[in-house]
């Protein structure tokens, strides 16, 4: 049996990654089988529950405030509208909900009240609940836990490295902090990072060691995939190719063997032998929906008809790990005074594009009839 390894270094990662395609694929698979059933897929769907307006800066990310995208943006979602989302996704076989709001980071409000008034709503649906809401202090973890909460998504994007290439309103150490306090919870942990930037193969490599060497590793890494979105500093990077998300997969799944390898945003430019490839390959795990928050994401039924061909039953709630404890009667000292960073270095692409966005704003106000 393949045991955990927290020991690896930038160079023996690299050295998996840049083996023959068919070694690398072959190991990979083999490790898959020692610590998961390959003919099971867990299926997520990704809900976003406050779209847009987000102050952040993330090169990528059409929901950021200061680029000029065509996103409609919306406030939270009520929860009879989460609730009805929640159960038609569980008839089409997601074993969980993840939650996502445009936030840099959790305030102590009437948001967040809400936030947690959703978890517990998707919690008595017996579906696992995640969510995604930018940075969170150790008792806003806690307060997530005690509702029900199965998993936080916190991405780390990148290596630390390119990260500063890419976003400048936070810092790399605030994502590290974040998944410590989520674990301080007792949480399950989703992180993992995005290809595709123009970040270089070293990069990716350093951002699973740094995922690799989280003690626990985490539970499940999502492989997104960069689609570049009009509007946003990345607009015009080229899609990777399926080659790439296949060496990315494999890779991950063979630094960290028992964690859920999730095949995320991109797949709409995949083929269906590319993503069984990428099962082959060690994913487990899909994100279902026709939006990854504003994204494009293939029909979940063909998804459904893709598992029927090729064998695949989806896997059922809380079959990896033990549904969560809800504690209701916590008493939770004052809020946390968090202070999270704000780096001092400045992007050239992203200033350009939030200037670019500010003149489009103009114009559009401009030709508005008075």
């Amino acid at each position: 049996m393949n045991q955990i390894n927290y020991n690896w270094t930038i160079d023996s990662i690299m050295e998996i990654y840049n083996k023959p395609l068919l070694d690398l694929v072959f190991q990979a698979a083999s490790i898959h089988r020692e610590h998961h059933d390959p003919n099971k897929i867990q299926v997520s769907t990704l809900l976003s529950v406050k779209t847009g307006g987000c102050s952040e800066d993330c090169a990528y990310c059409p929901q950021a405030a200061r680029y000029f995208t065509d996103i409609e943006t919306n406030d939270l979602l009520s929860v009879d509208q989460v609730k009805a989302a929640a159960e038609r996704a569980k008839k089409l076989g997601s074993s969980r909900l993840c939650m996502g709001a445009a936030w840099r980071s959790v305030k102590d409000n009437a948001d967040f009240d809400h936030v947690l008034d959703l978890v517990k709503t998707v919690y008595d649906l017996d579906m696992e609940v995640c969510c995604t809401l930018g940075m969170v202090s150790e008792q806003q973890a806690q307060k997530l836990a005690d509702a029900g909460l199965y998993a936080y998504n916190h991405n780390l994007d990148s290596s630390e490295e390119f990260y500063k290439e890419i976003i400048s309103t936070r810092g790399y150490e605030d994502r590290l902090k974040t998944l410590e306090n989520v674990r301080k919870a007792n949480m399950t942990i989703c992180s993992g990072g995005i290809i595709g930037m123009g970040e270089s193969v070293e990069d990716r490599c350093q951002m699973l060691l740094t995922l690799a060497q989280l003690d626990p590793q985490p539970e499940s890494v999502p492989i997104n995939a960069l689609v570049a979105v009009e509007g946003t500093p990345l607009e015009e990077q080229e899609s990777v190719e399926i080659w790439e998300m296949i060496r990315m997969v494999a890779t991950t799944r063979i630094v960290m063997p028992k964690t859920t390898v999730r095949l995320s945003a991109g797949r709409t430019n995949m083929t269906k032998e590319g993503q069984v490839f990428c099962f082959m390959a060690g994913a487990s795990s899909i994100f279902a929906g026709d939006k990854l928050l504003t994204t494009p994401n293939p029909d979940i039924f063909e998804d459904l008809a893709l598992f029927e061909k090729i064998g695949i039953t989806v896997q059922q709630p809380y079959e990896k790990h033990a549904k969560p404890t809800q504690d209701q009667n916590r008493i939770y000292d004052e809020a946390d005074q968090v202070k999270w960073s704000r780096p001092d270095h400045v992007i050239e692409a992203n200033e350009k594009y939030k200037a670019l966005a500010k003149e489009k704003r103009a114009e559009l106000n401009h030709s508005k009839p008075s």
